[in-house]
């Protein structure tokens, strides 16, 4: 701290000295020989007492002596610590590969309907299966099924827009039999006794909605 504060003070004498007006006032300070020697021999003790003599000898104004030395401290703080500049971007966390999983569905190829014998599972050509995952294209609805019923003759597209899927109201028109099964959207029905390859059926727009394995 001793060390820099001298340094200072040179700096601060030597820039006066080169003002002009100013170096009558620097020649005859340096150019006592027994002042120079005493400040050599009492450096440490008579810091205070020196800067002041350099200022009154000198005789400046405060205004010059304080921008000089605040040019000089400017100049020794950004030769020792640079400013650091930041990216304006800040870094970014690798993002996560991670992956929703997932669960792997299937659709029926072909789609199978049945009677109330007929397991349930993915249909294909080997494993003839009825799908009981369809969901008719038209109105949207998911297909239900009932198992040992048969729709009644007088069934109509009214009928099932206006109950679908309510079993209770939809009872009223279900007819038991065994080993058939009743197959209803809001917009068609079938009643089914027998293994049945729904393209064979043109008008149903019914499909397989995937299924969970």
């Amino acid at each position: 701290m001793a060390d820099d504060l001298d340094r200072l003070l040179d700096e601060v004498e030597g820039r006066l000295s080169r003002l002009p007006g100013r170096g009558a006032a620097g020649g005859h300070r340096h150019g006592d020989g027994e002042e120079d020697e005493k400040e050599e021999k009492a450096a440490a003790a008579s810091r205070k007492g020196r800067s002041a003599k350099l200022l009154m000898s000198v005789g400046s104004s405060e205004e010059d002596i304080d921008d000089i030395i605040d040019e000089i401290c400017n100049e020794s703080s950004f030769a020792k610590t640079p400013q650091k500049l930041k990216s304006n971007y800040a870094s970014l966390a690798p993002e996560s590969n991670s992956v929703v999983v997932q669960a792997h569905r299937k659709r029926c190829c072909p789609v199978y309907l049945g009677g109330s014998s007929s397991p349930y599972g993915i249909g294909t050509n080997i494993s003839k299966r009825t799908c009981d995952q369809l969901r008719c294209t038209a109105c949207d609805f998911r297909v239900s099924l009932f198992n040992d019923y048969i729709w009644d003759q007088s069934c109509d597209y009214l009928f099932f827009r206006n109950n679908m899927p309510e079993l209770s109201k939809l009872r009223a028109k279900m007819i038991k039999k065994k080993g058939a099964r009743a197959y209803a959207c809001q917009c068609s029905w079938r009643s089914i006794d027998e293994l049945t390859d729904l393209q064979t059926d043109q008008q149903l727009r019914w499909v397989c909605g995937k299924h969970a394995e």
